[in-house]
């Protein structure tokens, strides 16, 4: 029993060791093959991350998905990330899945405010919606989209929620007006204005008091102690 239990992990073991050998493999022929294309990469919790540069985007995104070795035929997402002390706050996310190889890769861009990023939607028209949350979220614009536009907030929502500027409250505040009978945009009120936030528990000091579900929590006397039948007979 001993034995088979030890040769199992070995084998998992020497599984694991030719798995990373083949990704290894994996990324030296993608690098070999976008030398020209690529920033950088690195590994990134077991997935290969590649960093390119916007305008071409969708050609390592087609090579990935047709090339025979790669084989990344489904994109899983688009997202992004806000970093507002970078000069190119944005960094736009496509994470691709290779069913055949049973493996993931990420691809990585960046983009300001202003910049235009290049739709996806030529290689993965799955990418049409994915693009339209970035947008929608982030503000990240993209070239050549056949319908971008707010697809989570309202058409008339002032602004990007997950933008790191983006206040916590909002704006305005949505409602619907019993009056009105219909949904009215609101400026937003904050019942107080001014919060202090005390660091110190509100049940501090207050250790003479027992509250109610506190008797298991009290210190035990020790000797003895009548019991309910005696209790009752002395009555």
């Amino acid at each position: 029993m001993t034995e088979t239990t030890e040769n199992n992990d070995v084998t998992t073991h020497d599984d694991d060791d030719c798995l990373q050998a083949s990704r290894d493999e994996l990324a030296q022929y993608i690098a070999l093959n976008l030398k020209d294309y690529l920033v950088s990469r690195e590994w990134q919790k077991d997935e290969l991350c590649l960093n390119v540069q916007r305008e071409d985007i969708c050609y390592v995104l087609k090579f990935l998905r047709d090339d025979a070795r790669c084989r990344f035929t489904q994109l899983m997402n688009v997202t992004a990330v806000d970093y507002p002390d970078h000069t190119e706050r944005f960094s736009i996310v496509y994470n691709l899945l290779s069913l055949t190889n049973n493996d993931r890769i990420r691809l990585k861009t960046t983009a300001s405010e202003t910049d235009i990023v290049p739709s996806a939607t030529s290689v993965f028209s799955s990418a049409g919606w994915m693009e339209r949350e970035v947008f929608d979220l982030f503000g990240v614009a993209f070239a050549n989209h056949a319908d971008l536009r707010r697809i989570l907030t309202d058409y008339g929502f002032d602004g990007h929620p997950l933008r790191k500027d983006f206040p916590l409250t909002g704006y305005v505040e949505l409602r619907y007006s019993e009056e009105e009978k219909r949904v009215v945009y609101e400026p937003v009120e904050l019942t107080q204005d001014f919060r202090s936030f005390d660091n110190v528990s509100p049940w501090e000091g207050m250790t003479n008091i027992q509250l109610p579900g506190d008797e298991k929590g009290v210190k035990p006397e020790f000797g003895w102690t009548p019991s309910k039948v005696e209790l009752a007979g002395k009555e």
